[in-house]
């Protein structure tokens, strides 16, 4: 299975040509749009080369899911902490988009290897943002700390109008998704593939994984959710995340899994499908490739009947 990136590619791609032409002044105007629906632009202009504007637009929040100025929970916070003076948060940010950063790449160390790794997290913009909220949570699951919402359940947004939830805890922190697909065919796909990956969970090599369960009907975490929150075509997903999963550096990759845990699967679900379609296409094609073989031996039978039928009235006439 594969795991999607953090970074943004292309945005890192960019990033990067902007730093090793630095001096030459090329304007610079991109728009993109990534999975679920994040949206990015950035402009360099010839006159100030060395300054690198970056807009994000997020997915439209559900009306379960709170926004502070446009922005998740602590999302400012999170990103003075990533960046600290390399970037200024421009207010308002761009029309259309809910936040800009202006990067004076100029300040970047010298240093390559450190560059590149700087360079990574700005890339990285998405999980910064989208994540802040996520972090602070786990954060005090790592720290013991029992925060004042416990046992309250949170609403993230991780697609458009579409949020996950979580119930903090003391010890631990139970995430659940409601798994919903447009598709009739994802539908059947992803619920198989859904209890494929809790049966995966249960083997030996996974046992400190975060214990994960499926089930059809909402779990009863979900007690008091919106309406909209309990209706999912393919199900729901809860894990539960203990202490032991976010020590250190693991936080991050937890908040990145858990960000992007239906892109995820959606992905799975088409590759599945893409396969799926590539091996309806070979067996018909090997179908074909048979019954073009089996024509001409048809044609010659028929025509070495016609033939002999020839002969043997010739031969009768010639008798008479």
């Amino acid at each position: 299975m594969i795991l999607l990136q953090s970074h943004s590619r292309f945005l890192l791609q960019t990033l990067l040509n902007r730093v090793h032409n630095l001096e030459k002044a090329v304007e610079v105007d991109y728009n993109w749009v990534e999975f679920d629906d994040v949206r990015y632009h950035v402009q360099v202009s010839m006159k100030n080369p060395h300054l690198f504007l970056l807009s994000v637009s997020l997915p439209i929040p559900s009306a379960d899911t709170v926004f502070c100025g446009g922005l998740p929970s602590g999302a400012i916070e999170a990103i003075k902490a990533a960046y600290g003076i390399l970037v200024q948060i421009l207010d308002p940010p761009r029309d259309g988009f809910n936040l800009t950063l202006k990067l004076n790449l100029s300040k970047l160390p010298l240093d390559e290897d450190n560059r590149h790794t700087i360079l990574v997290k700005v890339a990285s913009i998405r999980e910064v943002v989208l994540g802040a909220p996520l972090r602070g949570i786990l954060k005090q699951l790592g720290s013991r700390v029992v925060a004042s919402d416990v046992n309250k359940l949170v609403a993230l947004v991780h697609r458009p109008k579409e949020s996950f939830f979580l119930v903090p805890q003391a010890e631990k922190v139970t995430v659940v998704f409601p798994m919903r697909f447009k598709d009739s065919i994802d539908i059947a796909l992803a619920t198989s593939f859904l209890q494929e990956f809790v049966e995966a969970r249960r083997t030996a090599g996974l046992n400190n994984a975060p214990p994960c369960s499926w089930s059809l009907s909402p779990p009863q975490e979900l007690k008091g959710a919106p309406s909209d929150a309990l209706s999912a075509n393919a199900g729901f997903v809860t894990f539960v995340i203990f202490t032991r999963h976010v020590e250190g550096k693991r936080v991050d990759r937890v908040i990145w899994s858990l960000s992007t845990f239906h892109a995820y699967v959606s992905y799975h679900v088409k590759c599945s499908e893409g396969f799926m379609h590539t091996r309806m296409r070979r067996r018909v094609e090997s179908l074909i490739q048979a019954l073009d073989r089996a024509k001409p031996d048809a044609i010659e039978t028929r025509r070495k009947t016609h033939s002999r039928s020839f002969k043997r009235l010739v031969g009768d006439g010639n008798a008479g």
